[in-house]
């Protein structure tokens, strides 16, 4: 029993650091344009959502049983050949999406300490350069350390918030435009996204669907805290306007690191900011670089019968968000939404939650399935909307600033 419970944490762990990458460093700068309270409201909603998603994917995983088992397969044999192209197409969306964002995320902080020294495209280089490299001949030594990142991360994490609650004008939590909560919406998603792992979870706890929900319950509770904490410490302690706040920071597409190192001006504190981004960043990085790879091969290999050519894997792996982020340095938050709004929510909202509701028996069971299928298509209209100009995010604050500025700083 002891041993069972060990496992289940050790589980829980995993998953909540594979929540906490860079959809974290991101909540506080989107989060922000909406308010604390509907930011908070949200953070629940898209909790819970994918919560629910994560269960069915888990128990299609357990009741399967297949060392084998993976996402295509699964809702090819659900929804036919165009729901394993679509899954297919999603996750090499999320892949390459997060993958540019994680180089523009790092070249952005590490720019803010080189830029006198470095140029921006070349950090950028030079960090996708290193965390490549890793990704390609180190991942042996990353799970080793594995246990030793983790714990620099949430000690430098709680050091930096610890810092931060200092700064925090209680004034700030007043603000609420209901308007711009669609911009929080991909964001946190990407926030809550671990569902790429589950077929291994359920391997490792021996197909027991109880032992897995446990483990990705309580995982996602300690990463729900993570993300509220980090979105009061970030919206308390930035102002909303200005040189140094979150609708700058929106606007250059910077993770929330940045303009608290500078707005507290503390060495301790930008030290430890580094600290977690960049460990969040390159875990991250390794993870899903490493799951790309992988991806790709299968794809080649078994789907477009091109061959296992490890060079051109890696090439298609890795060129083209280098290549991206090098065309796009601001992409970071960008690249992060559209992840969230499209990729995720499509493979990991939309798609299990059409499995769900066709496995329903009862008529509670449909309506729930059909209501959780219903807010994911509404969070890919979110996105689509705000991608292809329908509305514009940042209008939405303009009217508050005269408004609310003296009562929010």
């Amino acid at each position: 029993m002891a041993s069972g419970r060990r496992q289940i944490i050790y589980i829980a762990f995993l998953v909540t650091g594979n929540l906490i990458g860079a959809g974290i460093l991101g909540l506080p700068i989107n989060t922000g344009l909406a308010g604390f309270a509907p930011s908070v409201i949200s953070l629940i909603v898209v909790c819970g959502a994918m919560l629910f998603t994560a269960f069915v994917i888990g128990e299609e995983a357990c009741g399967a049983r297949q060392d084998t088992f993976n996402l295509p397969s699964l809702y090819e044999k659900y929804l036919g050949s165009w729901g394993k192209w679509i899954a297919t197409s999603a996750n090499l969306l999320i892949l390459y999406c997060l993958l540019t964002a994680y180089i523009s995320g790092c070249a952005l902080i590490l720019s803010n300490i080189f830029a006198n020294i470095i140029p921006q495209k070349l950090t950028m280089i030079l960090a996708a350069a290193i965390m490549t490299g890793i990704t390609i001949g180190g991942m042996e030594l990353v799970k080793r350390c594995n246990a030793l990142l983790m714990f620099l991360m949430w000690a430098s994490f709680g050091l930096i918030v610890f810092l931060a609650e200092k700064e925090i004008v209680l004034g700030r939590y007043l603000h609420s435009n209901w308007a711009d909560l669609p911009a929080t919406v991909p964001i946190i998603v990407t926030a809550f996204h671990f569902h790429n792992i589950i077929p291994s979870i359920c391997r490792d706890m021996k197909w027991d669907i109880k032992a897995v929900f446990k483990a990705m319950l309580a995982g996602m509770i300690i990463g729900f805290l993570m993300n509220f904490i980090w979105i009061q410490v970030g919206i308390g302690a930035l102002p909303l306007d200005g040189d140094i706040s979150i609708m700058n920071s929106f606007s250059k597409n910077e993770p929330a690191t940045i303009p608290m190192a500078a707005m507290l001006g503390s060495k301790l504190f930008t030290a430890s900011a580094i600290a977690f981004a960049i460990i969040a960043i390159a875990t991250s990085y390794f993870a899903n670089g490493t799951g790309l790879m992988g991806f790709l091969e299968d794809l080649f290999v078994n789907s477009l019968k091109i061959g296992r050519n490890k060079i051109l894997i890696i090439a298609a792996a890795f060129v083209p968000p280098v290549a991206v982020a090098l065309s796009y340095p601001e992409i970071f938050l960008k690249a992060i939404n559209i992840a969230g709004g499209f990729g995720i929510v499509t493979l990991f909202g939309i798609l299990p939650s059409i499995i769900s509701l066709k496995k329903a028996r009862s008529p509670g069971r449909k309506g729930f399935a059909l209501a959780m299928l219903g807010l994911f298509i509404l969070f890919l209209l979110f996105e689509a909307a705000q991608e292809f100009g329908c509305f514009y995010i940042p209008s939405g604050t303009e009217s508050i600033r005269v408004r609310k500025k003296r009562r929010l700083d």
